[in-house]
């Protein structure tokens, strides 16, 4: 997907929104998702619900897709977009979008604002956006699971890094701050620095050397090993100062393959220091080094995930000593328009992100079904959505009347 176009985001009315979160809610278990269903997950008239199902695939944020044995319609990254972005709005956690600041791997970073005005990054996870090969090769995704959506994926990740962000920012780690996250989506304070990729001189890259090497020991030490610890997932400043970034892949010291990374990341500096400025000592540490004071890791997944999402995050682990390919790539930034635009009108502000929500809660543990299923079982799972469905409106009617 190009630049965020958020322009649309103000226009769409509280049935749009109702449409984009059914069919969200149908794609737990559904690939493609039938008017039907979504019709009777929206509770909308099959004519209206049609409209505007067919309006939302013209600017983009559904797709229409027919098959052999079925058509209906799946979510955009336009559509989670737009879905991320109105909770977000109506939390008062950002009120504008401006320029696209940076494009990564499995992400597109944005400058954002606040009601006080005040300047934020708001990173928008993409995984699978690489081809697939590569991404299977890296990272085992699919595991022995039936069906994955990469928009999950993209979920778990954005969850992932807030609560290490969040963990490591209040133990007083170089890292940004965090402020919320919503679906795939991050805001976090905007670092004003460059990365460290796009740096060519250093006054004294020793002591830049010897900061880095004693921050990876400092995060081991807590229980954590961050995965891709490189030039291009640390920035700094006009004044040498160090942030780290990116998270999705951290792991802990406790996992089988904790030394192999912990000297991937040591040997990462080493080379990079070597070929950029060059630099080499004699002096780096080795997983033997490490000290464990804490076990922030163990926190940190107690905290927040479910059962489920702790199985699926040895999903977002970087790849293995026996995996393909370990390659990094850095892509430039990219500018975007001049001046942000608003998200909202200021009306239904808060409608729209309450209502988002309270469907996530009650569906959060409908299963999921291969597409090998029978009609019996797709319309008994249709059948407990359509009920979590009504229970959310029962409880909160209020707000949709």
């Amino acid at each position: 997907m190009g630049k965020l176009n958020v322009v649309l985001l103000r226009y769409l009315s509280r049935e749009h929104f109702r449409v984009l979160t059914a069919v969200e809610m149908g794609m737990k278990n559904h690939e493609i998702v039938p008017a039907s269903l979504i019709a009777s997950i929206a509770s909308l008239k099959h004519g209206g619900c049609n409209k505007i199902l067919r309006e939302l695939a013209k600017h983009r944020l559904l797709a229409y897709e027919r098959t052999k044995t079925v058509q209906g319609y799946r979510l955009t990254n336009g559509g989670y977009d737009y879905l991320a972005l109105k909770t977000l709005s109506s939390r008062q956690v950002i009120c504008s979008v401006g320029n696209q600041m940076g494009v990564g791997k499995e992400s597109d970073i944005y400058i954002v604002a606040n009601e006080e005005e005040q300047q934020l990054a708001l990173k928008l996870h993409r995984l699978g956006r690489t081809s697939f090969r590569n991404l299977k090769n890296k990272r085992d995704y699919h595991k022995h699971r039936n069906k994955m959506s990469w928009l999950y994926l993209s979920r778990l990740a954005a969850m992932k890094e807030f609560a290490y962000m969040k963990a490591l920012h209040d133990r007083k780690f170089p890292v940004p701050k965090p402020y919320d996250y919503n679906r795939h989506a991050v805001v976090m304070e905007l670092v004003n620095g460059y990365p460290l990729c796009q740096v060519h001189h250093l006054e004294d890259p020793a002591s830049l050397y010897s900061e880095l090497m004693e921050l990876i020991v400092k995060l081991a030490n807590h229980g954590l090993i961050h995965g891709d610890f490189s030039e291009f997932n640390l920035m700094l400043d006009s004044e040498d100062r160090v942030t780290m970034i990116d998270f999705p892949q951290m792991v802990s010291t406790s996992h089988p393959n904790a030394e192999w990374y912990f000297d991937r990341d040591v040997k990462c500096i080493r080379d990079f220091f070597m070929k950029r400025f060059s630099y080499e000592s004699e002096l780096y540490p080795t997983f033997k080094d490490v000290r464990r004071a804490c076990s922030l890791d163990v926190e940190i997944a107690a905290s927040g995930y479910t059962k489920e999402m702790q199985e699926d995050d040895e999903l977002l682990h970087p790849a293995g000593p026996h995996d393909e390919g370990n390659e990094t790539a850095c892509s430039p930034g990219v500018q975007g328009s001049e001046g942000g635009e608003t998200l909202c009108s200021g009306t239904d502000q808060k409608t729209e992100g309450d209502f988002t929500e309270e469907v996530e809660d009650a569906t959060e543990d409908l299963g999921q079904s291969s597409e090998e299923e029978e009609e019996e079982e797709d319309d008994s799972a249709d059948e407990k959505m359509r009920k979590a469905y009504v229970t959310s409106m029962t409880t909160g009617q209020e707000l949709l009347a």
